[in-house]
């Protein structure tokens, strides 16, 4: 997902809070100084001159300064990353946050003029393959995609339409009904994996043999253009670009998304691996 451009400033909003790790903190507060910037789309409503078509600068200054106020963390770390997920909960036009909270009052017994933790948190886009050969196998993949869409760090939900294919890996076992879903996330790659596996349980898969049957596979594709090489996970799916029941529905939603690594298209990918194994449309 590009960044958008445009930006809403808000600059050393202050706001008297209870925050810190000592008690004397949380009993008598201090100062803290907030400084955000907004990633938006000001376009339309620059255009059109309509406030609706904006984030309200002033509802965003008034929430943060309410957030901070009605609640109390021991870490500004805890303050920054709750606050700026509220925000982006809160206000849907924005897309991503940079957040400062500057705490020019902290407990150090020596000269300075502030301490401050910054972050950036955001919406991001992903990209998510979905497979099911035993028992109600559409019911499966949509129950997943229900509880995707229900959860609340998740929106903008697409799904592709389903497709029967052959197994994949050598294994005799049932034909596949297989899919793919796109959706913005709050959640990081490792959340979402955490997130996925959890609805894999609900569907009481098994895990006895590898590329075996099974009730709910859930396989992240892409994040964002996050590159990623953990035992747990890797990202992009390491061999996505090879298996035409992933790229085919996934083609559907994004045809024109561009694979980070390999530099080509999902429709391109599909289309050598259609040449490569003579698969008809």
């Amino acid at each position: 997902m590009v960044k958008q451009a445009d930006e809403i400033r808000i600059e050393n909003l202050q706001v008297y809070a209870h925050h810190g790790v000592f008690a004397e903190e949380n009993e008598k507060g201090q100062n803290f100084y907030i400084n955000a910037v907004l990633y938006t789309n000001i376009r339309k409503a620059g255009l059109n001159d309509d406030l609706t078509l904006s984030t309200h600068y002033g509802e965003v200054a008034q929430f943060i300064h309410d957030y901070m106020q009605n609640n109390t963390y021991k870490l500004i770390e805890t303050v920054a990353e709750r606050l700026a997920e509220a925000v982006l909960l809160t206000f849907p036009l924005i897309q991503s946050i940079d957040l400062e909270i500057r705490k020019p009052e902290a407990p150090i017994p020596l000269s300075f003029s502030s301490v401050s933790v910054k972050v950036n948190r955001g919406w991001k886009r992903a990209y998510v393959a979905a497979g099911s050969n035993l028992g109600e196998k559409e019911d499966y993949i949509r129950q997943a995609a229900d509880r995707i869409s229900d959860h609340i760090k998740i929106r903008k939900v697409r799904v592709s339409d389903f497709i029967k294919t052959a197994p994949y890996g050598g294994v005799e076992q049932p034909d596949f009904i297989n899919g793919a879903l796109s959706f913005e996330t709050l959640l990081t790659p490792e959340e979402l994996l955490k997130f996925l596996q959890e609805l894999e349980q609900l569907a009481e898969r098994k895990r006895k043999v590898r590329w075996g049957p099974r009730t709910l596979d859930l396989d992240i594709l892409l994040y964002e253009d996050v590159i990623m090489d953990q035992e747990e996970l890797m990202i992009p799916h390491p061999d996505m670009h090879n298996r035409d029941f992933v790229l085919q529905p996934l083609a559907q939603l994004s045809p024109y998304l561009q694979h980070p690594l390999l530099g080509k298209t999902i429709e391109q990918l599909l289309t050598e691996v259609k040449a490569r194994y003579v698969i008809p449309d």
